[in-house]
């Protein structure tokens, strides 16, 4: 399989075929734009603009505090918080509320500079990974040797570009549903043995089939986030 500058991150992505790829692939790049808004960035007077303006949601400030030094978060923290004073919460308000201001206001805090950042680069690697998939057959076959696409991603990977698949987009389709709907199954199955291993009727069975984490494997279909399944194992039934 041959590599070049776009295709190496989405190869090393999909070879530990492990949970959704697109969702290992977003995780590495809001690692790397945590990294930068806290690092580099915070000598790039254009993106302080922005992160002023637009902020972060919890998920993002959250990584941002685990990855960064605690003096640049400070940093962002102060300038952002500023700025939210001089636009909208002034100490010496208005007798009024400014409606521009406030619908603004609620613009911003709906709103976060890495979120925009990662649907932008996601965007781009779906088409990055269409066009391996049409051009490389070692790259499909890894495609399809996938755990599973999560929900979410599996509406990306079939919106984003179709064009871009012309006469192949049908076969895509294809063998994409068959990775999403193939695990889908599977939770369906396993969530709905979990609950008859709760049931009344099944106490004294340990027959738990491996689905003790069905629950957690399930959310992160729907949702694309990880729950952490510590203690799983000691999970006892409900009385």
């Amino acid at each position: 399989m041959q590599e070049n500058i776009c295709s190496i991150p989405v190869n090393d992505v999909f070879l530990p075929k492990d949970r959704c790829p697109m969702c290992r692939m977003r995780e590495m790049l809001e690692e790397r734009k945590a990294e930068y808004i806290t690092g580099s960035a915070m000598m790039e007077p254009s993106v302080r603009i922005q992160t002023n303006q637009q902020g972060f949601c919890f998920r993002h400030f959250e990584m941002m505090v685990r990855l960064g030094k605690r003096l640049s978060n400070a940093l962002i923290l102060e300038s952002h918080l500023k700025q939210i004073s001089e636009d909208f919460i002034p100490s010496a308000a208005p007798k009024k509320p400014d409606k521009k201001k406030m619908a603004a206001l609620g613009t911003m805090i709906g709103d976060c500079f890495i979120c925009r950042d990662i649907k932008q680069n996601m965007e781009n690697m779906v088409r990055i990974v269409h066009a391996m998939w049409l051009s490389e057959p070692e790259f499909r076959k890894l495609y399809n040797e996938q755990q599973f696409i999560c929900l979410e991603h599996f509406y990306l990977l079939l919106n984003v570009d179709q064009k871009g698949l012309g006469k192949y987009y049908q076969t895509f389709y294809e063998e994409t549903s068959e990775l999403t709907g193939s695990y889908l199954q599977k939770l369906t199955e396993d969530v709905h043995h979990f609950a008859s291993m709760t049931d009344y009727r099944s106490i004294g069975s340990n027959n738990w089939a491996g689905t003790k984490d069905s629950i957690e494997r399930s959310i992160e279909f729907l949702t694309g986030e990880l729950i952490p399944t510590d203690g799983i194992e000691e999970f006892e039934e409900d009385e």
